[in-house]
Order: structure tokens, then C-alpha cells, then sequence
């Protein structure tokens, strides 16, 4: 069975990744030690760019294995494009400048509070997802996804993490937070990029 190193500490990601590989006979696992390792500098201004410098940073901590980054978030056309790449620290006071991710609950509630004059017709958005592959410190590929949706006024359901409850998908009428694992897989934005990360893993991967 192949197996692929996800460099996260994040179990929705980590679940939501083995979900999309689940059929695919891929074994998804963490970096050993991750929660010990050194957090990489997000300092990026696109998701591509922060993708490519987690992936290339993290697989020197696991030498000789192929290791998956990603970096993802959630485009706001009434926003300009925010929170994008801010999205996991959009409620610090300055989230260009936070170190540390803010709270799911915070996020949102800023986001609502942002949005509470803008009608929902005009609450139109994406979440996108960039997916980078790393060997010994050495980029491999990149891989993008992206999924078109609505804001909503308030969160439905209760799965999923971050913006998942308030983003809704007209193509199947339900919001993020509201899938299972291996629906979320097959139309979110991380879902697409992984898709093409396992389709390269099988065609492409250097050693595989």
C-alpha cells in the first residue's frame, strides 16, 4: 500500500484526505513528531506559496518520504478576496501579522459580522485549496481545487471545521458542515486538488 505523509496536525484535513483516498488503496498518515516540529512560516501571499514552502519545509523531517502540504481558505467576492489566505487567523486584529490560528468560532463571527449588510444573492464565494508535494526539501508538483458557493447567515450542520457551516453548495443544496467525510471529498476545493495529487502519485511520483 502506498503510503503518503500529510503535514498537518489538522484532523479534519487529516480526515477529510483519508476519506478522498479511501478508495484508492492510499494509506494517509502524519508526519511522526509533527506537533514537535517547528511550525513553518506562513508569510506567503498566495496559497501556492505557502503550499510550496510547508511541503518543501516539512519532508526534511521525514526523509525519503513524499509529504503533501496544503494551503487552503475561503475567497469572499463581497470581501474583495478576503479572508483568503488569512483565513485560519482572520480574527486576530491583524491577521497578516498572527502567528497562531484563531478560533473557528471567532473566524466566523467575523466573517458574519462583515457580511450582515451584504444581501445573500451577493454572498458568493469559493473555498480553494492548493496542494504541494515535497521530497528531502525538493518541490515536486502542485495540484489546485476550488468550489464555488453561497455565504449564509448563520451555520448549518455539525461537521467539518472552520468555514464549513456557513458555506453552502447549491449543487447538492447542503453546506460543507453538513456532508460526510466521503461526500466533502468528492466536491470540496481539497477533495479536487487531492484527486489530482493521487492521480500524479499513481502516473508521475519519482520512485513510485
Amino acid at each position: 500500500m502506498l503510503r503518503v505523509l500529510i503535514a498537518t496536525s489538522n484532523s479534519g484535513k487529516l480526515r477529510d484526505f483519508a476519506g478522498a483516498a479511501k478508495t484508492h488503496g492510499i494509506e494517509i498518515a502524519g508526519i511522526p513528531g509533527f506537533a514537535d516540529i517547528p511550525l513553518a512560516v506562513e508569510d506567503g501571499q498566495s496559497f501556492e506559496a505557502n503550499a510550496e514552502k510547508k511541503a518543501q519545509y516539512y519532508s526534511r523531517f521525514a526523509p525519503g518520504e513524499v509529504v503533501l502540504a496544503d494551503d487552503s481558505g475561503l475567497e469572499v467576492d463581497a470581501l474583495g478576496g478576503a479572508p483568503g489566505v488569512h483565513s485560519a487567523r482572520y480574527a486576530a486584529a491583524q491577521p497578516h501579522l498572527a502567528v497562531a490560528n484563531t478560533d473557528d468560532e471567532d473566524n466566523n463571527a467575523r466573517l458574519l459580522s462583515e457580511l450582515a449588510a451584504v444581501p445573500i444573492e451577493q454572498r458568493t464565494g469559493r473555498f480553494v485549496c492548493v496542494m504541494a508535494a515535497a521530497r528531502d526539501g525538493i518541490p515536486l508538483a502542485t495540484f489546485r481545487g476550488s468550489a464555488e458557493g453561497m455565504i449564509l447567515n448563520a451555520p448549518r450542520g455539525s461537521h467539518g471545521f472552520g468555514y464549513d457551516p456557513l458555506f453552502y453548495f447549491p449543487a447538492i443544496h447542503k453546506t460543507f458542515a453538513e456532508l460526510s467525510a466521503e461526500e466533502k471529498a468528492r466536491y470540496s476545493h481539497r477533495g479536487a486538488a487531492f484527486r489530482d495529487a493521487l492521480e500524479w502519485l499513481f502516473n508521475s511520483a519519482p520512485g513510485m
